[in-house]
């Protein structure tokens, strides 16, 4: 590969009415893109590709027409194959964000009938809840009424054994190991059918 025009590097052909169009697509967006969604600074990306900041500052910029082993090192200081570089941004941008949470040290919710620790609590703005969850309640009369919530529910049975009641569908017992994927606004219920209090792994969808 040459040096070429770094606001025409990256094509995308179209079919239009039977017409293949070339729409050029501008490689110093693209990499400003990537970068930042690994939330690195110019300097903190130039040392990992081993390039100089102010080469990767002209080529954000479009200042400068990089060599294929320039492309090289972008690719791989950014984590990503030379044709990736060539590819158009999706609207899923790589955001690099990470929770880690360790065994009991999860925040603690507790009503009568769960008791709740809630996972990856430092994270904002999820899109998922995750939570660990003990399961206290041996019968559906210990609830008020039916639990529901908008967004879609995911439970993993880690020990014991649970029965899941809901609103349209007949109770179902799961053991460890087993699981259920269900619309959180049917109401719902777990108890727990152990000597000892079930737990399970719960997943509540945000969006």
């Amino acid at each position: 590969m040459h040096p070429t025009d770094p606001k025409t590097v990256i094509r995308v052909a179209r079919e239009a009415g039977g017409e293949t169009h070339v729409e050029p697509l501008d490689l110093g967006l693209r990499v400003r893109e990537l970068r930042r969604s690994h939330g690195w600074t110019l300097e903190e990306a130039a040392t990992r590709a081993g390039l100089a900041r102010s080469t990767l500052s002209k080529i954000e910029n479009g200042q400068m027409s990089p060599t294929y082993e320039a492309l090289k090192k972008l690719a791989l200081g950014l984590a990503i194959s030379v044709p990736q570089l060539f590819t158009p941004p999706s609207k899923a941008q790589i955001t690099g964000r990470m929770a880690v949470t360790k065994a009991g040290e999860g925040q603690g919710q507790a009503t009568a009938t769960y008791e709740h620790e809630l996972l990856a609590g430092s994270l904002p703005e999820k899109q998922m809840l995750p939570y660990r969850a003990t399961i206290r309640a041996r019968s559906l009369e210990e609830f008020s009424g039916w639990v529901r919530h908008d967004g879609e529910e995911f439970l993993y049975v880690l020990t014991g054994v649970i029965r899941l009641y809901t609103e349209f569908h007949e109770p179902v017992d799961l053991r460890r190991g087993d699981s259920a994927y269900y619309d959180a606004a049917m109401g719902h219920n777990v108890v727990s059918l152990s000597d000892e209090d079930a737990t399970i792994l719960w997943v509540t969808s945000l969006v």
